[in-house]
């Protein structure tokens, strides 16, 4: 049957989703991508759904819907639904998008998604809030419309937003986002990037930010030749296909201000050696190493950001699901009870 490989890796992924209950994981998130084989999850309401039909505690993120794709106001009833559905345990996690092949094919400007994520995402803050959503911005025409079903229990504290520029950062610390990372590079580098984001949070809200959270790739396994093995057979196709997703190298990310940092990690590229310097940092950047590497990494990583929580994604590049099953639950015995111990204490 056509596309049955695509249909048995989703479904696969669906239930590992499932599976990470067992295991001790925190939460699970989904990030909506499209039209390529990175990260494939057209609507993270959906599989979410699945996943609290069939889970009791684990915490659902949407990692994050993708405003500019989507109406604010469906995306506010779905945010509520899916909180009543799986019984309060969903974190509302936004973005606003960097794939210009993503952006074509849905009829929207890349150039305007700064201006439509910063009007949609306080639309939607207000209305999973208060029930209510109406909007008289410059892109969003909306009258006071009810929602229902409404709200049952507060957001407060349970939203998210992906920040990977500087714009994004003041964004989410002026709204009283917790912000969600992906492992890029060399973590020194995104430093100013989250002392600025706490310290505007500070200001703003007169109280201490989240930890945000790192969305790491990961490889896990006791032998070491195994995590090289690994690492070259299925990290390899995995950064290409994240290269070619979001075009890192194209120059069209310098017509762009809000999107400084990607057109800065390309230049940055190029000025190292290109494309297998771009690698040798990302791979320095995600977790990849026996337990004992990863814990140490761990503990450098939180000695130079601060405090953290981490998103892992096991399932990359083609890799079969019995390693993704191994290493995972390997990581969760031998590496997460480290991490889970050197967690702040929540206020």
């Amino acid at each position: 049957m056509h596309g049955l490989p695509d249909v048995e890796t989703f479904m696969r992924e669906t239930n590992f989703a499932v599976e990470a209950e067992a295991m001790g994981f925190d939460f699970v998130g989904p990030v909506e991508h499209h039209f390529t084989d990175y990260a494939a999850c057209p609507d993270p309401f959906q599989m979410l759904a699945y996943v609290a039909a069939k889970t009791k505690s684990i915490e659902l993120i949407t990692a994050a819907v993708i405003l500019p794709w989507n109406n604010p106001l469906r995306v506010a009833e779905q945010f509520i639904e899916l909180d009543i559905l799986s019984g309060g345990r969903l974190i509302a996690g936004m973005g606003r998008g960097a794939a210009r092949r993503e952006f074509r094919s849905f009829g929207v400007d890349l150039a305007d998604s700064r201006e439509q994520f910063d009007e949609a995402c306080a639309l939607v803050m207000e209305a999973i809030e208060t029930g209510i959503f109406e909007a008289d911005t410059k892109w969003y025409k909306v009258p006071r419309t009810e929602l229902r079903p409404r709200p049952f229990k507060s957001f407060k504290d349970r939203t998210v937003m992906v920040s990977m520029s500087p714009s994004s950062v003041e964004v989410a610390a002026d709204y009283g986002l917790k912000t969600l990372r992906f492992s890029q590079g060399d973590w020194r580098k995104a430093i100013p990037e989250i002392e600025h984001y706490r310290a505007t949070f500070l200001e703003k809200h007169a109280r201490k930010a989240p930890p945000f959270i790192i969305s790491d790739f990961m490889i896990c396994f006791d032998d070491r030749s195994r995590v090289a093995d690994c690492t070259d057979r299925y990290f390899g196709p995995m950064f290409q296909t994240v290269a070619e997703h979001y075009e890192f190298m194209s120059p069209h990310f310098k017509e762009l201000p809000s999107y400084a940092t990607y057109a800065y990690m390309g230049d940055a590229a190029k000025a190292a050696g290109g494309a297998d310097k771009a690698y040798k940092d990302y791979i320095g950047g995600n977790m990849i190493g026996t337990p004992e590497q990863l814990i140490e990494h761990h503990q450098l990583r939180q000695s130079m950001v601060g405090d953290y929580e981490m998103l892992c994604n096991f399932s990359f590049g083609g890799m079969p699901y019995e390693l993704v099953y191994e290493q995972a639950k390997l990581f969760a015995d031998k590496v997460m009870p480290h991490i889970k111990a050197s967690a702040p204490e929540m206020a």
